[in-house]
């Protein structure tokens, strides 16, 4: 199943020709994956039971046609799979059906610290990207 939230272009996200800078796509895709969390009951997406992480490991982004100020945007994220430490979301930016930009997310569970090293995701949010992975 396709989580999906609506995004205005606001002038603060485009550059002197009215399009879309290529970075506030990835913030676009943030913002939905914060979205999806809290639709799982996460107020503070970022931050998890006993101080876990989320943070993003990787991004493979291509871009396909530009946004423009005042576009409405569609932007998803579906879960492909997850692991014991992370978990890898499938993401799009569309306005109208046409998609803008696509990639996958590698988001990681770490301990805070100087190193970030690898944790486990908590039981019960690694059982409802499970269920979301399901559903996809």
């Amino acid at each position: 199943m396709e989580f999906s939230i609506p995004v205005r272009v606001y002038i603060e996200d485009t550059d002197a020709g009215g399009i879309v800078y290529y970075v506030n796509y990835l913030k676009y895709m943030e913002r939905c994956r914060t979205e999806l969390l809290r639709s799982f009951g996460y107020g503070k997406a970022a931050m998890l039971e006993g101080g876990l992480l989320l943070v993003v490991k990787s991004a493979q982004v291509e871009y396909h046609r530009a946004a423009r100020l005042d576009d409405e945007l569609r932007i998803t994220a579906s879960t492909i799979k997850v692991a014991r430490t992370y978990s890898i979301l499938k993401q799009a930016v569309y306005c109208n059906d046409a998609l803008l930009c696509a990639g996958e997310i590698k988001i990681a569970c770490v301990r805070p610290g100087e190193v970030m090293r690898p944790a486990a995701l908590p039981k019960d949010i690694h059982q409802k990207l499970k269920e979301h992975e399901a559903l996809a």
